[in-house]
Formats: structure tokens, C-alpha cells, sequence
């Protein structure tokens, strides 16, 4: 997945996320943000893989592991078993590069 992750990283200081921005990177974004609702709205309905990995982080660290798991199983990846940080930096990896939470 080709994503603008130089956006990404720039947008963090602005009041809203780069509008080029995939999915599962504004995801992101919101969660860098503290806004979990709005981190939630972005990757519930989207189809991908990537958003799905997203959406199972943002349940993991509400402690909502019932749903995390079902996102995992959605995105095709294990259940995570290591800290927050690792998976953040998994995911930004995955989705193009590194992101500071």
C-alpha cells in the first residue's frame, strides 16, 4: 500500500489531518490525536486490510479485546501480545514508514 507518510508525520501539528491521507493513516492520525471517536468513524467503514489493523489497535488500547480480536481476524493478523508502542510502529511501518505516536 502506497501511503504519504511525509504527510502524515507534517500534519501531526495541524488542527486537522493532510487531506491526502489513506484511511487507516488518518486513523491514525486521530488516535496521535487522542481522539478515539473520531480515529474510530475514520477506519470502521472502510474494506481494507490496513484500516481493519487500525480499528483492532484502537480496541486493544480501550481494553475492548472482545472487538480488538474480531479487527485482527478482519486484517489477517495475529492478536497482539506485544506492547502498544511495538504495534504502533508495526502498523506505521506496514503502512510506509515510521510515525510517532
Amino acid at each position: 500500500m502506497v501511503v504519504n507518510m511525509a504527510a502524515y508525520i507534517a500534519s501531526l501539528d495541524d488542527a486537522a489531518p493532510a487531506p491526502d491521507l489513506s484511511a487507516p493513516l488518518a486513523g491514525l492520525w486521530w488516535a496521535a490525536k487522542g481522539d478515539w471517536d473520531q480515529a474510530h468513524k475514520i477506519v470502521q467503514d472502510e474494506s481494507s486490510r490496513e484500516a481493519a489493523w487500525v480499528h483492532a489497535y484502537l480496541h486493544r488500547v480501550e481494553g475492548d479485546l472482545g472487538n480488538a480480536g474480531y479487527w485482527y481476524r478482519q486484517a489477517g493478523q495475529p492478536v497482539a501480545t506485544d506492547s502498544l508502542e511495538a504495534e504502533w510502529q508495526r502498523i506505521a511501518d506496514t503502512l510506509g514508514g515510521s510515525a510517532s505516536a
